[in-house]
Parts: structure tokens; sequence; C-alpha cells
């Protein structure tokens, strides 16, 4: 069976270990939560963190967002253990950091199997969104997302001073010039390998709304379809940028309902807009109003 993913526009991280936080966080208005098992939860909190978030995982609403977990990188040795903890139903997603390579991916597949199965959950059911930090797991991105039908969430980041910095040595900049490379090329990695809605992320200033909002367009006009989050401050910006607008939306009405009133008369392209468009920019289209369909925000 093939599970269906969900565009996700806003995905925001939230420490594993702080249950009142875990709580409150559906009110800030994301697409989706990253429980997070790795980097902010220390090491000595980390089985008490597990037994957290699953408990946040059973209270989840089906109204609410959906929920990753993001578990340690599997050469910490307590991978298997983070996915015992939390495969459970109501999880969506897990985040995987640190992917070297596909075989990370097909590990973490294995053990997804193995405790769906223990959960009495229907096997394929849990996705995964590869943490690409490295520059070996940047250059593999392709096979990385092949590597297992699960992959439906994937994309390059590239924040300041962060792993993805050290490992490539750029000198980060609000613009993103110095990472638009990385981008683009898992993004395109990432299309090729059908992976339906890649997100990006990397912006870690608090205070510059403004700076996040460029970026997010940025990424938007790359081809992403969200961004993943540090703040509940930066979940309207992102929500914003990534929802189709109104005019947005009956410009791809216009242009299906003037494609197929051509094609009536025999017709296979039309002037719309001031544009001459065919059946490619009325696929587009259509794509982009099932997208916003999915979203709920078509009308």
């Amino acid at each position: 069976m093939k599970f269906e993913a969900r565009p996700l526009r806003s995905v925001l991280y939230v420490p594993g270990n702080k249950e009142d936080w875990m709580r409150k966080a559906p009110k800030y208005g994301a697409d989706a939560l990253i429980l997070d098992l790795e980097d902010s939860v220390p090491t000595d909190e980390k089985a008490d963190a597990r037994s957290s978030v699953r408990k946040i995982i059973g209270e989840r609403r089906s109204d609410g967002p959906a929920l990753f977990v993001r578990v340690n990188p599997l050469e910490t040795g307590m991978t298997g253990d983070d996915l015992e903890a939390v495969t459970t139903p109501g999880l969506y997603g897990v985040l995987l950091p640190k992917v070297q390579a596909p075989s990370d991916i097909v590990e973490v597949d294995v053990l997804l199997r193995h405790f769906e199965r223990r959960a009495g959950m229907e096997i394929g059911g849990v996705f995964i969104d590869p943490g690409l930090e490295t520059a070996q797991g940047i250059r593999n991105a392709y096979e990385v997302a092949t590597a297992s039908d699960r992959v439906a969430h994937m994309g390059g980041s590239a924040g300041k001073g962060g792993d993805t910095a050290r490992s490539i040595g750029f000198q980060w900049t609000p613009e993103g010039m110095e990472s638009l490379f990385i981008r683009s090329k898992v993004l395109v990695d990432s299309r090729a390998a059908g992976v339906q809605y890649p997100l990006t992320g990397g912006w870690f200033d608090i205070r510059d709304l403004d700076g996040l909002r460029r970026l997010a367009v940025q990424a938007k006009q790359l081809g992403y379809v969200g961004m993943h989050l540090i703040h509940p401050s930066h979940v309207p910006v992102v929500n914003d940028v990534f929802t189709p607008t109104d005019e947005e939306i009956a410009r791809w009405k216009g242009l299906v309902d003037a494609m197929e009133e051509q094609r009536r008369s025999g017709g296979a392209a039309v002037t719309y807009g001031g544009d001459m468009v065919d059946i490619a920019h009325e696929q587009t289209a259509r794509a982009m109003l099932q997208m916003a369909d999915k979203l709920g925000v078509l009308k």
C-alpha cells in the first residue's frame, strides 16, 4: 500500500523533553511539529524524553498538526531505542539527522517495519525526512531519496554556523547565495526521485522576520513547498509565503477553463493573461490547484 504524504508549509521543532511545550505547540499554527530527541535534549534526559514524546503522540488529535520525531543519528547507537519508543499510531514521520548514504535510509526503513508490526500499524505508514547536513550526504541526495518509498519530504538546508556550514566551509549570509547551489541541487535530486513535498530550512534569527520572509520567498521560487522552523514567531510568516493567494488560485482556474474551452473548439494552445499557454501550463495549474485543495484553501 502506498501512503499519501501531506503538503507541509511550516514544520516547527519542539524539544522532546518539554511536555508542556509540546502540548502548547499546536496553537502556533504549524502544519507539522518535529518533536526532537536529538540536539535539544541532553544525553541524560533522552530516555525520559522518549516516554514524553510517545505520550504526546498518543494524545494527538486527528485535526492537529502532523507529528514527526527527530531521532538521534545512527552513529550514536540510540536510533533503534528512539524508534522503538515513538513508533506508535499517530506518528506521521521520522526526521533522520546526518544522513550520509542510502544505506542509512534502508536501515531505518527496516527498523520502522519491525516496530510498525509490533505496534499493530500498517507497514510503510511512517515517512522519513532525511537530514542532509554534510557534503557527502548532499552529494548522495538522489540515491538517498530513492532508497525507500517512505521518503516523502526532503530538501537542502544551510543555516548559520551549523553542520552543513562546517562540512562545506561556506560563510553564511542572510541573502543565501552561498547556499543556493546546495538547496537547488538537493531540490532537483528530490524532485527527480519523486519526492512529493520537498522542505528546506536554515533560518535561526528569531527577530529578523523580514529576512525570513525573503528566504522563504526564494525557497518557494526555487520549488520548495515549505520550511523547517525553530521558533513559533516564524510560523505565520512562512505559512503566508507558502499559501497560494486568491489571485494565484483564480489564475490557475482561469487558465484551466481557457484551455478546456480552446480544446472544445479544436485548439491546443491559447493566449491567457498575455501569455501563450498549452497543455504543459494546464497540467502545472491543475497540480497547483490540487495542492491548494490539500492545504484547504481552494474555494
